[in-house]
This record gives C-alpha cells, structure tokens and sequence, in this order.
C-alpha cells in the first residue's frame, strides 16, 4: 500500500526499519543519507513531504501496517505524458521481498492509471543491482548519459529505462500473475520468475 510520505506519521517508524541496514548500503546512490539520527530523518523526510515535484510516498506493509520503505514521482510532465520513478529507499524489512515487487507495481499502476505515456526509472550506471531490478520488472534499456550529475562529490553516468502505455497492458497482467498467490509455495518461494514474465510480455508485445 501506498501513502503520501509524512514526517509525523511515517518517520519514526521508517527510522527503525533503516537502521536494520548496519552498513549504510540502501544510501550508497541516493544523493542523501544514511541518517543515523531520528532528528536528522525527520528534519529531511518534513522538507520533502510537502513537495509536488519530487512526490514522495510511504510504502506500507499491510500485514504489520507499519511504513518500511519510501519511493517518489519525480520529473512529471502531465502535457509530456512522462514520469519517473525514484529515491527509492527500500529498508531491509522489504528488501527481496514480494512486498517489493508490489509496491513497484502499485506505483507504476496509478501511473499509467492517470493517463502518462511513458514511465521512468534512472538510475546510477554503476548500480547494478538497481540495473538488473529495472529489466526484471520489464523496463527497457534506452542508454547512458555520460557524466550526467555529481552525486556525493562522485561522477555519476546515468542509465536510462523506460516502460510506455503501449507495453504496459501486457506488463501488467505479468505482474498479476506473478503476485497471485498462487504463484508461492507453502515457503513464500515463487513458482514462475518474474523477469520471464515479463520478458514474454515485451516479446509477445513486439510481435
């Protein structure tokens, strides 16, 4: 489930889930954080809340009801069509989890739902866990740009993906069958991957 981000609602708990990451690795290539400090989260987390462009959302757990990631819509241009998906900040509580997958879906549905054309996910070239996470969840790889920003005093190269209305009807009928519960055995191990799905979804869609 998806909620609009807020400091007094979400960033305590948010805190705690985030310290479960003892070596700091979920902040390697976001431009801000880690925040071992309560007072230093919520005093970032209350300047971005209010913002529409980035729009930063909380990802909840429904079976705990407790806040364990954070994503934003950023760069939208509703006359473009365009949006992208971003500072995503997943806690170890959701880390390779279906929760994951779930949220990504949720927040490319409501995307798609409000009309745009075209949905982004950027990330840092040498990211490669966020790059292999981009083409499992069947975005399309569009190129580098070279030396595009500086992050933490570090050159980034930006790798560009997108998925557009076009692929994602199919898409999203890959994601339903992924997450259908029928898709996990008694161990919450997945019986079909999700990069086949929507591998063949991109396939049958370029036929």
């Amino acid at each position: 489930m998806l909620e609009p981000l807020s400091a007094t609602l979400h960033a305590r708990s948010l805190h705690e889930a985030n310290t479960l990451d003892v070596d700091g690795r979920m902040w390697t290539y976001l431009p801000y954080g880690p925040f071992p400090l309560l007072w230093a989260y919520h005093e970032w987390m209350d300047s971005v809340c209010d913002g529409e462009d980035p729009s930063f959302y909380a990802i909840i757990d429904r079976a705990t009801e407790r806040p364990v990631g954070v994503g934003a819509y950023l760069r939208i241009a509703p006359r473009q069509g365009s949006i992208e998906i971003g500072h995503l900040a997943y806690s170890p509580l959701m880390q390779k989890t279906s929760l994951a997958t779930e949220a990504m879906f949720l927040f490319m549905q409501r995307a798609f739902d409000l009309g745009y054309r075209r949905y982004e996910w950027k990330c840092d070239a040498l990211n490669e866990p966020s790059r292999l996470a981009a083409l499992r969840l069947g975005f399309t790889f569009e190129g580098v740009f070279r030396q595009a920003t500086v992050v933490k005093e570090r050159n980034r190269d930006t790798a560009w993906y997108a998925i557009t209305d076009g692929e994602w009807p199919a898409l999203r009928a890959a994601f339903k069958r992924w997450l259908h519960p029928e898709n996990f055995d008694e161990n919450g191990r997945q019986r079909m991957r999700l990069s086949e799905l929507t591998a063949a979804a991109l396939k049958d869609g370029n036929r």
